[in-house]
């Protein structure tokens, strides 16, 4: 290993593995050449020894294949259905409110609601399997009682938000028990909005109650940061001044104070902002810091009103930290939650529970940047910082001084005995199956189906074959178990004895039908039921399915089934009613081969109870996938002939008269089994309302554009069909798609259900003014009317033919619009991004105009560009502000706007029209810079500089990229974001649907 005492030879790799059952072999493949070893004047080699070195660290690591979270922990996680980690995380913090939990156990329901239908139910079950289950629990029944679907299931969507909704809901559905106001009485507290004037005696306060607060995470160190900032005062004077009730414009201070705080404090971390500057919402991942015990009281009680009742300790200690990791755009929610408020942590995620210590509830979770260890600690550099991107995002506190009440005891004894039950036997029912599939291998399913069978299921559930095996008798089997055994519980079962009994089986044809093939041979009737498997198996049959023959004697008792030929084949019928529509199973009958169909003409009149000379016509049925084939049978002909065999289907029925005085809608079997077959329910909705069913209809998928859009009027009473307009059901959203169905764009029903290689039987439907080829000509533009002398913007809707051109608009547009002078002309701009990337010359057509993602902006010309000088300039005008965090980037905003620029105009006479323009106030204005702007570089200008000179070049891509910029803040009100300001950008708002 030395070639001296100084110089070592050393090689070394590393990495890093962990070894477990499934992977206790990991190494190198190859280390270095034995050559290499071998020689000396490497070094390795010493003496004839070397010396290997491994090192391997011994960590307890968790193996989530074998990881069991009830041994490990006591507790068990909730199942993600697609991204509803939000929701679990909510579920475990609110479930681990004992309170809260016998709240809802104690809520009202009844051993004959469904959970899927009751959210009280719903939450009892959850609660109920998160106590006492074993492994992970579902939460589909719950989200099913929400009314959500599986796009609901896989929309994330904001925890807070939820909150709220799921309180609210349970607070309404308490209202009236024993349990109304248990959501006021844990999370329900008020604070005091107040405006109070300085130099005058006046005062207003305005209560308000509070279910959680939302704290600002920006800007603030910690929670009692925060909460310094709730309250701190806003002074109300000079232009915004307070309108004091008999005492005019005063100079106020303005603020909130808390009157009390509820014993479970749910603390909203504002870790979600809109950014005015980027247009965008962002995520702040800024370090925040939250105690374990937090003092609401502290410095003499100073979030609290002077009336607040100082009796009661504010002193809360925190509950759980739910915490949000990844993006504005995505990411994964769970939450670190202390179950009995001891020293111990459990972080729930999903299915995985796992203990965890305090450090990594909290200081974890603050969020900041963390430096990772320098490598080389003698070299002086830079230490590399990445951001946290986990961190929390909501808080639960539970005040000391209601511990003992909140953290209550709950056991079987607060849950309904007929929860207990039908749960109990949930889990039975589990503990069963999964018992059954543990010895699956030993056992096989035999479905028996019998004459009853046939006659129960054809013309109800089925028309076509013979029966539908999920809906027959199941015997579960031992395979080892000898086949007459079996017969003998068949025997059991019907009370038919095993002499009476033959089965066949069935056997899957070429044309995907399902018939009676061959009765068992003796020999195999001596076999095992798993011998006799392996033979279905070889009959294409995926299960051991068998078709009970019972013959029965003139005293309408099972006797002896004959013997059968070769020559003897066995034929099913079924008889057809056309004036009923109805198409039943009467019976099957053993026939020759060489015989004919005339020769058992009266045995089936005698079946169908026609009188014994009745002339019945008769069909084959074939098969009916992908199209129906059912051909009419010559009587004249040997079932052989006819290519009869064993398990074929024949209808029969009256001959159709010509003229007869019955009308009927389908004469025969086969235009029957073609409706059939093509018969299609579909359920209407409204578009408006796309949750909502309004009616069905039954329709054929062979059914014209036509023949819908006609039915679907007569349904709502309309004359004119042409007036409905249907969308197609996207079944992946399970919602209506984008773009509605054409006129006549599709050829049949079929063509609007199917999307992709699914079927759906939804439709939706919208009622227009117009009829739809009239409105498929026109187009309908949205346009902002700016008026010239008011601070006002109306959006007016223009409908005309897609041939019509921009004077068309702006002709209609007059007769819409309140214009300074009736002689005045009108242009139309196309607006971007607070930019004018187009004027439009009167002739273009507005056909190819697109206004969904662009802004149409109509406004008057005004005088002064109407006799344009060749010295003159017609020049683009927009306000810019730079954005600190993007380098200093232009950012545009507001109305941009036209201006003419005369020859040798300073900057200082430029902007004092701008300033008359706009009206905008002298203090304001003087605050306001200007700039010319060229491919986004601005070169700001002294008030004697001429701005003509500036648009002398010619050589840009548009007129928008050449600009006078105006530098300034922006004042003019936001767009509102009000429903929620911690929503991401991808989320839907939360419903609750029942």
């Amino acid at each position: 290993m030395m070639l001296d005492d100084t110089t070592p030879f050393f090689l070394s790799f590393d990495t890093q593995h962990q070894f477990n059952a499934r992977e206790s072999d990991w190494g190198f493949t190859s280390f270095m050449p034995l050559s290499e070893l071998y020689d000396p004047s490497r070094g390795y080699l010493v003496n004839d020894t070397v010396v290997v070195e491994a090192e391997v660290a011994v960590r307890k690591m968790i193996d989530y294949w074998t990881y069991d979270s009830k041994k490990e922990t006591g507790y068990v996680g909730l199942k993600n259905q697609g991204a509803t980690c939000y929701m679990n995380s909510l579920l475990q913090t609110l479930y681990h409110i004992p309170y809260f939990r016998k709240a809802v156990y104690h809520m009202p329901t009844t051993e004959n609601d469904m959970p899927s239908g009751s959210i009280p139910l719903a939450l009892q079950s959850l609660f109920y399997k998160l106590q006492y289950s074993d492994n992970s629990v579902a939460t589909k029944e719950l989200t099913k009682s929400f009314g959500w679907d599986t796009y609901d299931s896989f929309m994330q969507h904001d925890v807070q938000e939820l909150n709220r909704v799921l309180c609210e809901k349970l607070e309404d559905k308490m209202k009236g028990t024993v349990v109304e106001g248990t959501i006021e009485q844990l999370f329900e507290g008020h604070h005091i909005n107040y405006i109070e004037c300085i130099n005058v005696d006046y005062k207003s306060n305005r209560k308000e109650s509070f279910y959680d607060l939302q704290l600002d995470v920006k800007g603030c160190r910690d929670v009692y940061a925060s909460f310094d900032k709730y309250v701190e005062v806003e002074r109300l004077e000079g232009d915004n001044k307070y309108q004091a009730e008999q005492h005019g414009l005063q100079d106020a201070r303005k603020g909130v104070l808390f009157l009390d705080f509820p014993p479970v404090l749910q603390l909203q971390l504002k870790r979600f902002e809109y950014d005015y500057m980027r247009d965008t919402m962002v995520k702040i991942n800024d370090r925040y810091e939250f105690p374990l015990q937090l003092d609401l009281d502290k410095d003499d009680g100073k979030y609290l009103t002077p009336d607040a009742d100082r009796s009661i300790r504010n002193l809360y200690t925190l509950h759980s930290v739910l915490v949000h990791s990844g993006g504005v755009h995505g990411g994964h929610y769970y939450a670190f939650i202390r179950p009995t408020l001891s020293d111990q942590w459990y972080k729930f995620d999903d299915e995985r529970v796992t203990k965890e210590d305090t450090k990594k509830a909290l200081e974890e979770q603050y969020g900041g940047e963390e430096e990772l260890p320098q490598v080389n600690p003698g070299f002086n550099n830079t230490p590399f910082k990445f951001t946290k991107y986990s961190n929390a995002y909501m808080l639960v506190y539970i005040r000391e001084s209601d511990k003992e009440k909140i953290m209550c005891n709950v056991d079987e004894k607060d849950i309904a005995e007929h929860l207990r039950i039908r749960l109990k036997k949930e889990q039975e029912e589990k503990e069963h199956k999964k018992k059954e599939k543990a010895e699956a291998h030993l056992y096989t399913i035999i479905k028996v189906a019998r004459d009853e069978d046939l006659k129960e299921q054809i013309g109800k559930n089925i028309y076509f074959d013979l029966v539908d095996h999920e809906k027959v008798r199941n015997f579960r089997i031992q395979k080892q178990l000898p086949f007459n055994s079996f017969k003998e519980e068949v025997a059991k079962e019907y009370g038919i004895p095993v002499q009476s009994q033959r089965f066949w089986l069935w056997a899957k044809r070429q044309n995907h039908t399902y018939r009676p093939n061959r009765p068992l041979a003796p020999h195999e009737e001596a076999q095992s039921v798993g011998q006799l498997r392996e033979v279905s198996n070889k009959a294409h049959n995926a299960e051991l399915k068998l078709f009970l023959e019972v013959e029965l004697g003139l005293d309408l008792r099972p006797i002896r089934p004959p013997e059968k030929s070769k020559e003897d084949i066995l034929l099913f019928f079924k008889l057809y009613n056309p004036e009923k529509e109805e198409l039943r199973f009467v019976g099957r009958l053993f026939v020759k081969a060489l015989g004919k169909p005339s020769d058992i003409l009266t045995k089936l009149n005698e079946m169908a109870g026609f009188s014994p000379n009745e002339e019945i016509e008769l069909y084959e049925e074939i098969k009916f996938e992908p199209n129906v084939m059912c051909e009419h049978i010559d009587k004249k002909l040997s079932f052989r002939s006819s290519q009869l065999e064993d398990g074929d289907i024949i209808s029969f029925q009256k001959p159709s008269i010509p003229g007869g005085d019955t009308q009927v809608r389908y004469k025969d079997v086969p235009s029957f089994l073609e409706y059939v077959h093509n018969r299609q329910v579909v359920h209407f909705r409204c578009l408006e309302k796309p949750k909502e069913e309004e009616f069905c209809l039954e329709l054929s998928k062979l059914h014209t554009y036509d023949d819908v859009v006609e039915r679907v009027a007569r349904q709502l009473g309309l004359d004119d069909p042409s007036k409905v307009r249907l969308t197609s059901h996207n079944c992946y959203s399970q919602q209506p798609k984008p773009q509605p169905i054409r006129y006549r764009g599709v050829e049949h029903l079929l063509d609007m259900l199917v999307h992709y290689n699914q079927t759906s039987d939804i439709l939706y439907y919208e009622v227009l003014d117009i009829p739809l080829p009239e409105l498929q000509c026109l187009k309908t533009l949205k346009v902002a009317f700016h008026h010239a002398t008011k601070d006002e913007v109306v959006i007016h809707s223009i409908r005309l033919s897609k041939n019509s051109t921009i004077s068309d608009v702006i002709t209609d547009l007059k007769t819409k619009v309140e214009l300074s002078n009736p002689d005045t002309e009108l242009r139309l701009l196309e607006v971007f991004y607070h930019k004018i990337y187009k004027i439009f010359p009167p002739h273009e057509k507005i056909e190819n105009i697109n206004d969904q993602y662009w802004t149409l902006r109509a406004e008057e010309i005004p005088e002064e560009e109407k006799n344009l000088t060749a010295q003159d300039r017609l020049i683009h005008v927009y306000h810019f502000m730079k954005d600190p965090n993007q380098n200093q980037q232009i950012q545009n905003f507001g109305d941009p706007f036209l201006l003419v620029i005369r020859e040798g105009e300073t900057a200082a006479e430029v902007m004092d029209r701008v300033q008359k323009k706009l009206r905008v106030p002298n203090e304001e204005f003087a605050k306001w810079k200007v700039a010319f702007i060229s491919m986004n570089r601005p070169e700001y200008l002294q008030d004697i500089d001429a701005v003509s000179a500036r648009f002398q070049r010619r050589d840009v891509y548009g007129a928008w990229e050449q600009y006078l910029g105006l530098e300034h803040t922006d004042t003019t009100p936001k767009r509102s974001y009000t429903a929620n300001q911690n929503r991401h950008t991808y989320e839907k708002p939360v419903k609750i649907y029942n």
